[in-house]
């Protein structure tokens, strides 16, 4: 990737300097995590590496199940990608976290996904922001255990799936959030 002069002095150069690579054509080396149960966490971080990729970085991603969290590889970001049940993120990826050894000021970024909010059956309204935040506490938790780590977050985004049901599919546009959520981290 490229630094524009426009972002020189922006937290994209912030970040370089703290990769410890100066240089115009930077590689980054991403480790990407995720616990999709249903296959829509997967399919967003397979996106995410593929836009990661494409700009000239080296993206990995799998599945929780598949690492080892006290034997995490070396990296310059970490993210870490999870579905949402009752408000949270999936226990699997809480005690993920929780057991991760990661080094002292760690960079890294967090996807929840959640079920779009949709009016309630009974009355047909939609639910206020409050009520919204109330069921939205996965990233806010992830960010908790990261943080307790010494771990420091640059962006976080809530991928929605549609409808009421917790299979999915995606919510429309999730391409176009994944894609200024790629361009917030790097």
């Amino acid at each position: 990737m490229a630094v524009t002069d426009r972002e020189k002095d922006g937290p994209v150069r912030n970040f370089i300097n703290q990769c410890g690579n100066r240089t115009p054509g930077i590689t980054v080396k991403i480790e990407i995590y995720h616990a999709s149960k249903f296959g829509n966490g997967e399919k967003v971080v397979a996106y995410l590496q593929g836009l990661l990729v494409a700009k000239g970085h080296q993206a990995e991603y799998r599945h929780i199940k598949d690492a080892r969290p006290k034997e995490m590889p070396a990296a310059d970001l970490y993210v870490f990608c999870a579905p949402t049940r009752l408000g949270k993120p999936i226990g699997k990826m809480r005690r993920f976290l929780k057991k991760a050894r990661l080094p002292e000021g760690a960079k890294y970024a967090l996807i929840a996904t959640h079920g779009e909010p949709v009016p309630n059956k009974k009355t047909g309204k939609m639910p206020s922001a409050e009520e919204i935040e109330k069921y939205q506490q996965n990233l806010p938790t992830m960010e908790s255990i990261l943080r307790d780590k010494g771990a420091v977050k640059l962006a976080e985004v809530k991928v929605y799936v549609r409808g009421d049901t917790m299979k999915g599919p995606l919510a429309d546009g999730w391409e176009k959030t994944v894609e200024e959520f790629t361009s917030r981290l790097l």
